[in-house]
């Protein structure tokens, strides 16, 4: 489906794109991420989960290396992070924040164009245009090309900006909820995308609120609870109904339906709080 975004060398199945040991981060006195180990292998998709707070946002902004740990290493596909320049990691690993902040009236189609920036003048500028073109059909954004990102709603503006990482053409991919401005066809089409560059070699590691996408998409799942990750598995070793319970601090029942589909049912009923 999304062949023409993934035709670039990824690294064999199982490679390990991100490894952290013994990771600290601090905002002065206020521990955020607190001694958290964690291994990313390519062709997975891995969801980081938790509450507002638990740090999933803090540890993915290190690992792109726009904030500098307190403590602890961290390798992006074999290097340690702090030895990649700035233009070299950015052929490995691309970006898709929380939010996205346009400061100029950019159309859509330069905003896409953005994530090739990184190739220019190397042989890989040879399929630029092509590749953009690609990209923000994948998205289904190909018919905002020539607007202005400024004049777009929050959703086209998200799937704008996945188009610019699928352009980028990295081995690694961090998404910062991608799925939160997103109607429920294009949640579903984003965590294709996302299955789709993992079957290719992608590595791909998102940060998810929404415990039944991440259960139906995520190779893998990390919940975190006060900068920790207290649970890493499968969606059947981590989503269980008392562990999410005490995390979440509400009511919530999984269900495991044949065929291993897993429901996540918050209790909705009205509780004293």
């Amino acid at each position: 489906m999304f062949a023409k975004l993934t035709d670039i060398n990824y690294p064999p199945a199982d490679t390990t794109m991100i490894q952290v040991e013994n990771l600290h981060f601090s905002y002065g006195a206020k521990k955020i991420l607190n001694g958290l180990n964690l291994e990313v292998k390519a062709g997975q998709v891995l969801g980081l989960l938790g509450p507002n707070g638990a740090g999933k946002s803090t540890l993915l902004t290190i690992l792109c290396a726009d904030l500098e740990p307190s403590e602890g290493n961290i390798k992006i596909a074999g290097k340690p992070l702090g030895e990649y320049q700035r233009k070299e990691l950015a052929r490995v690993r691309a970006v898709m924040p929380q939010r996205s902040d346009f400061p100029f009236a950019y159309f859509a189609r330069d905003i896409v164009s953005m994530g090739r920036f990184c190739y220019a003048r190397s042989e890989r500028s040879q399929d630029d245009e092509k590749i953009v073109e690609t990209a923000l059909a994948a998205c289904q954004v190909d018919h905002l090309a020539e607007r202005e990102i400024t004049q777009l709603s929050g959703g086209e503006q998200a799937r704008v900006t996945l188009a610019r990482v699928l352009a980028q053409q990295t081995p690694i991919v961090f998404l910062d909820e991608p799925t939160a401005a997103l109607d429920i066809a294009h949640q579903q089409r984003t965590m294709q995308i996302c299955r789709s560059l993992a079957a290719a070699g992608a590595c791909v590691v998102a940060v998810m609120h929404d415990l039944q996408l991440a259960a139906a998409y995520c190779d893998k799942l990390a919940l975190m609870q006060n900068g920790k990750i207290i649970s890493h598995g499968t969606g059947a070793q981590v989503l269980e109904s008392e562990r999410l319970t005490k995390v979440y601090g509400w009511p919530i029942e999984t269900i495991t339906l044949e065929g291993g589909r897993i429901v996540v049912l918050p209790d909705s009923r009205e509780k004293t709080l």
